[in-house]
């Protein structure tokens, strides 16, 4: 990589990118919109059941320049999922500034385990227990996500939704791999804590990406 393009990352004016597609929004709020997606690689928050461990290692995903990435994004949808990985950990201003240069909806995924940058139309905040949200996260939250491993986890949710602001929606959503062993745990919480919804994985359920 060349020096010039070392200090673009830093300053976000290039990011790791993972990959980009155009596809339905499987989770939350909403599941079932066309969106863009770009999943910027990075992470150390290290959930044992992430099913995207590939992005972890930002090293192995091109730096590629704000332009590129923005000039790809605009062809298809007007809504863009910024996530990861964790996309907090590089700044996020100059590629939510040149997406909304172009007038484009911005949501992002994220653990809230980093200082928040860019603009957000929509934040989607899924906390981890390894590596805690800082507290502005909390503040900024539109949605809270919580994935149900165990039942240690609806404890979990509930400490979590304690420090989210009140206009904020608030999900579980059961880890994949052992979907049919909590679900029955979840629709019985939610029946007797109505103020959660069910977020269901569909674009699995759809085989699409």
């Amino acid at each position: 990589m060349s020096v010039i393009l070392k200090d673009q990352v830093t300053t976000g004016n290039a990011l790791p990118l993972m990959e980009a597609f155009y596809t339905l929004q499987g989770e939350g709020y909403h599941k079932g919109s066309a969106a863009y997606f770009i999943r910027i690689g990075g992470c150390d928050v290290g959930c044992h059941w992430c099913d995207v461990k590939e992005s972890w290692d930002a090293d192995k995903h091109p730096p590629t320049r704000i332009e590129e990435i923005v000039s790809g994004a605009i062809k298809y949808s007007d809504t863009i999922v910024i996530t990861g990985g964790e996309p907090l950990m590089w700044n996020m201003e100059p590629l939510t500034a040149a997406l909304q240069a172009k007038n484009m909806k911005i949501h992002i995924e994220t653990s809230g385990a980093y200082p928040i940058t860019g603009h957000w139309d929509w934040f989607c905040l899924s906390p981890k227990k390894n590596k805690m949200p800082l507290a502005a996260a909390y503040q900024r939250a539109d949605e809270l996500k919580v994935i149900v491993y165990n039942k240690d986890d609806f404890r979990f949710a509930e400490e979590q939704a304690k420090k989210v602001n009140e206009s904020c929606v608030l999900y579980l959503q059961p880890e994949w791999s052992i979907r049919d062993s909590v679900m029955s745990l979840m629709v019985d919480y939610v029946l007797q804590n109505p103020k959660w919804k069910v977020s269901l994985q569909t674009h699995k359920y759809l085989n699409i990406p």
